[in-house]
Formats: C-alpha cells, structure tokens, sequence
C-alpha cells in the first residue's frame, strides 16, 4: 500500500465546513467567550491531579495502610490517571487547553507520568489519527495487525473470532504497553517515516527522552512503593498493575466507541493515495458521538463523548463542546451529511463489540459481499 500522505478530495462540499466554522466562530464571538479553558476546566485540573497524586502520596508517606486500604489507594490512582489523560494532558498536548504555548507544554507533558511519552502520543494522535481517521495503513489507532482486527479492509485470521472475547484484557494492558515498549517501537518507526522532525527531535534525543522517562517513571511510581509501604513485594507489584490496567481499560472503551463501531466508516486509499470525502466530511462519516445527555459523565472523560466535535475543532477546549454540537449537528442536517451519536455509553460500547464480533467471525465482510 502507498504510504504517502492521504489526499482528501477538496470538491466535496468544501462549504460546509466553511459554514460549521463562521458558525462556531460567530458562537465564541458573540457569546464573548474564550475557546480555551475556563474556571470549571482549571478546577477539574486540580481534582484530575490531585485524585492521581494525593493516594500515592498517602501510600508512600505510611499515612494509610493494611493491604486493602492501598490496593484501593491504587484503584483511585488509576482513575485519576485515565482523568489525567482525558480531561487535561489530552487538551494541553492540542494546543487547547490555553493560549499559552508554555501551559500546554507543561500540564502535555503530565502524559509522561501515565507512564508514556509527550512527544510520541502527539504524533500518533493529533498527525496521524487526527489527520486519517480509520484511514487503512495511516492512522494507528486501527493498527494492530495480527493482534486484533478492527477495519473490514484488514486481513481476517481464524482466531479473530475470540477478539470479542479478549478485547477487554488487551485494553487493560494498554499503558502497561506505553510503558514498557511501544514508545521505544514507535521512535523508531517514526524516524524511518520522518515523522521525529516535526516535533523537533532527532532520533538519539527522542531515544534517551524515552529512555529517561521511563526510568523516573519506575524508580518513582514503582520502585520507591517497594522500598518504603510496609506491604509484601506482591501485593505492591499487583497494586501497580492494577492501576495501570483500569486506567488503560477504561481510556479504551471510552475511544474505542467513537471510531470502531458499526455506524462508522473505514477507509483505504486508492493507487494515488485518495479518499472520496472531503476531510470534515470524513470525519464526521468516521466518528461518533455517545452519552450526550450525561453532564457528569461527560465532564469525567473529558468532553470525548462529543468525539465529532473534537475531531471537528481539535483546538478548541473541550469544556465548550456540549454547546457546539448543537451546531455542529443542525449544519451537518442542512448538508445532508451523517451525525452518528449513542444516546447512552453502554450502547456506544455495544455497538464497538458487536463490530468487534463481526469482523472477527468474517460476518461483516460477508454482508458487504452480499451488497
């Protein structure tokens, strides 16, 4: 397959996103507000850092103790990382969190202590999943050959049929994953699609950026539970697992729903490396939203429930999403173009296993034959 950059096709519809973004635009004028955080964004900062940081604090200084009392301090830390990577380094490594580049550098690099690395996620993410959405051999975030099959344009093997079954368990061990390999996997594949310059790094500084991260990441998160908790080795070794496992479940099936699911498309560029749709189209055909009506649900994960709009205005906080989707989806009626939404989560959820399902039995190929 080419690799080459994607090519959208400009002719199509190009109006309509001239007129979602005079609309948007028109909303944050009129309404004399900011496009980046507000006063309910930068509390929920605080409460994100400090549901990650104040249990290991009390587990680390012997303030609470007895094996349940810390395994639950690990439980609380994994939801505060996945609020971390939704709600606050996920913005601020957009450029959206504030007007101030040097702001969005330092709460982006909170990622690091997720157990990842800045620089990588913001060439996976915000280059290539922003930019080819479910596009075959271009964005990541479907791109797990031989491991799972989440596009009808990848190949079928007779043990995908169980990924429905073991989806959940590799969605657990996906920081675990960060951490221990996939950023050293990626520098390298990066460097040989010369994708580093663009963050300004080199592949030997993006190595030992890497290499250094991780190792304060352990020695902190992981090495200094084991010298100073009062607690077997084990119990401290499951703890950190088990941190690592809610938060890399949970940041799953709350991504997961809003691309790799039965309602949305997927591509693979033709010889010249073309897809039919103009991009804004594209990412409203590849992208759904869920849950739209849950305010507490929705200011967990971070406004990724409005994964249109996000997709949409990336650069723009996600605080101010629930109000643009009420524009986003009148203007893409009056285009005639999809708006794919979930009116629950757990149905968004259905959706993604039940897509799972039928890839992995070879049904969903079949069905597009019989068209």
């Amino acid at each position: 397959m080419n690799k080459a950059a994607v090519k959208f096709n400009t002719q199509d519809q190009p109006e309509f996103f001239r007129e979602l973004r005079s609309r948007v635009n028109a909303h944050f004028r009129d309404n004399n507000i900011s496009k980046y955080a507000n006063l309910n964004m930068k509390l929920k900062t605080v409460f994100m850092i400090a549901l990650y940081f104040t249990p290991f604090v009390l587990m680390v200084t012997g303030t609470v103790t007895g094996t349940w009392s810390v395994l639950g301090l690990w439980v609380l830390m994994g939801i505060g990382m996945s609020g971390i990577g939704l709600s606050i380094m996920h913005d601020a490594n957009h450029g959206a969190y504030s007007k101030n580049k040097h702001v969005n550098n330092f709460l982006g690099y909170l990622v690091n202590f997720l157990g990842a690395y800045h620089q990588n996620w913001k060439i996976q993410h915000n280059v290539l999943h922003h930019s080819y959405t479910n596009v075959d051999g271009h964005d990541e975030d479907i791109a797990k050959e031989g491991i799972m099959r989440f596009s009808p344009n990848q190949e079928h093997r007779s043990y995908f049929k169980f990924q429905v079954i073991y989806a959940p368990f590799l969605y657990g061990l996906m920081t675990l994953y960060w951490l221990v390999s996939k950023d050293f996997e990626q520098v390298v594949r990066y460097k040989k699609k010369d994708l580093l310059a663009g963050q300004g790094l080199t592949f030997r500084k993006a190595m030992l950026e890497v290499s250094f991260n991780k190792a304060w990441y352990v020695v902190l998160f992981l090495v200094l539970p084991l010298i100073v908790v009062s607690l077997p080795w084990w119990q401290i070794v499951l703890g950190f697992l088990a941190m690592h496992f809610i938060c890399g479940l949970f940041l799953a099936l709350i991504f997961q729903p809003a691309h790799v699911i039965n309602e949305t498309n997927f591509y693979e560029p033709d010889e010249f490396g073309s897809v039919e749709n103009n991009w804004a189209i594209h990412q409203l055909l590849t992208t759904a939203n869920f849950a739209g009506n849950s305010r507490i649900f929705s200011w967990f994960v971070g406004g990724l429930n409005y994964q249109i709009e996000h997709h949409l205005f990336p650069n723009i906080c996600h605080i101010h999403y629930r109000q643009l989707s009420k524009i986003v989806k009148a203007t893409a009626e009056e285009y005639n173009i999809p708006y794919h939404q979930h009116r629950t989560f757990f149905s968004a959820v259905r959706s993604h296993f039940s897509h799972l399902y039928k890839l992995g039995t070879n049904t969903y190929d079949m069905k597009l034959t019989a068209a």
